[in-house]
């Protein structure tokens, strides 16, 4: 028998955009975690704002929870079901409503792949400047929840600075817009702000105006191998130092790199412990120099040999699967603490007997240490969870942060209260009250 709410929407909804069927549901119930999912009620496949309105009308009606979800890249449990919740996904909300040379935006829903839109965006010399590695089948919805970041982050910055404004239906189904198309504008409160990031706990994001950015007209590529893993580091430091203003620094550790290879035969040398990977948007000769205790440093000379280096870079969550389950971490530091970090890291991993590999938006201080373990497991040995308790307090008590664009999910909500504070978590809870009075909105996540 049907729940009032499922009637509901059966009702109310046209025909095909709810599933009730467990067997077809339970594939919409999880992200890319190991986490166990709940059992939803029911998806509903949202193809326009009208069918979340309607959707987030009967929900509050009948006091239902609610899980939005994009492609189910995520990485910290954000998209992942709860018992009895509906399942709200907006994967084919994938219009690009418009796209405007002149303004340099475009107006976005939430199911557009965020690398369809870069390329969009390309024929008309522009580019949208976010590219997380998933970039291929994640969503621009799923980046505006997690305040996504990607390999470019260290020159444009994270979703947040690219996000103008915002078409957000609320619990109660009420649509609010916020922002503007302009590049500047201090009316009121940053709402745009405040709902990316929020990882739908706040409302449902069904539009967004993004700032597109003037492609660059050549890019060169630089790619250092390193004896040392903190020796790599401090190379990221000095380019930091330099002002040398690379439009991507990314640094990858000798584990990562066995992986790719190991798939991949990248032709990986025994001595190479790390492997920085920079880009630059003018003449990469001085970040060259800057890597003087490298054992090797090539640049690319064509368009094609710089992509091929950055696509090296973008295999390494998958090589990183093909090894087990993955418990995958984002701590942020200071730039000038990642040499500190990245030892720490590594010693952390020897004492406790785990498997870390760490790649890192090192231009950004952010750190992807991935714990690898037993696959089937139904969560981390606590080894695991020990090293990672570690890691975590080791990047706070160098002046970082628990996540630096993943999310807090449920994952890393053991150890929100070591950096947000009573305070913090109490006016937290307030706006979350503001906007999501019943709290059906993705409940438990983030907060």
């Amino acid at each position: 028998m049907n729940s009032p709410l499922v009637t509901e929407l059966l009702a109310t909804l046209p025909e095909g955009r709810l599933l009730t069927d467990p067997d077809v549901t339970e594939s919409y119930a999880r992200d890319r975690t190991f986490l166990a999912p709940g059992k939803p009620v029911g998806v509903v496949l949202a193809r326009s704002r009208d069918d979340v309105v309607a959707t987030m009308r009967a929900a509050t009606e009948h006091r239902v929870p609610v899980v939005p979800r994009g492609a189910g890249t995520g990485l910290a449990g954000g998209a992942t079901a709860t018992d009895g919740c509906l399942i709200l996904s907006l994967a084919q909300m994938t219009a690009i409503r418009e796209l405007s040379p002149q303004d340099e935006i475009a107006v976005a829903e939430p199911g557009v792949i965020t690398a369809d839109l870069d390329r969009a965006a390309r024929e008309h010399g522009l580019m949208y400047a976010p590219d997380p590695s998933s970039y291929e089948i994640s969503t621009i919805g799923g980046n505006l929840a997690t305040n996504a970041g990607g390999l470019r982050c260290v020159k444009y910055g994270v979703t947040r600075d690219s996000a103008l404004g915002l078409e957000v239906v609320l619990a109660d189904g009420r649509v609010l817009d916020t922002g503007r198309r302009t590049m500047k504008g201090v009316t009121g409160y940053d709402l745009t702000g405040l709902f990316v990031g929020s990882e739908g706990t706040l409302g449902i994001i069904t539009a967004a105006t993004l700032r597109l950015r003037r492609a660059p007209s050549e890019v060169a590529t630089v790619a250092a191998e390193f004896s040392s893993l903190v020796d790599a580091a401090a190379a990221v430091s000095a380019i930091i130092a330099a002002g040398c203003q690379p439009s991507l620094l990314e640094l990858m550790d000798r584990t990562t790199l066995q992986a790719i290879d190991e798939w991949k035969n990248i032709g990986l040398e025994p001595g190479t412990r790390a492997m920085l990977i920079a880009q630059s948007e003018g003449s990469p000769d001085a970040m060259a120099a800057l890597c003087g205790a490298a054992s090797f440093v090539a640049v690319s000379s064509t368009p094609e040999e710089a992509a091929e280096l950055i696509g090296v870079r973008r295999l390494a969550y998958q090589a990183k699967e093909r090894l087990g389950q993955c418990l995958v971490e984002d701590v942020c530091v200071p730039r000038s603490a990642l040499p500190r970090m990245i030892a720490t890291i590594e010693e952390v991993a020897a004492r406790h007997g785990v498997m870390i590999a760490t790649v890192a938006h090192a231009g950004d201080g952010n750190l992807h240490p991935v714990f690898i373990f037993e696959r089937g497991l139904a969560e981390p040995p606590p080894a695991v969870w020990a090293a990672a308790d570690e890691v975590f307090r080791a990047a706070l008590a160098l002046g970082g942060t628990l996540t630096g664009e993943h999310g807090v999910g449920l994952l890393k909500k053991r150890w929100l209260g070591l950096e947000a504070g009573p305070l913090a978590t109490e006016l937290h809870h307030g706006i979350k009250q503001v906007f999501d009075p019943l709290g059906i909105l993705n409940p438990g996540k983030a907060i």
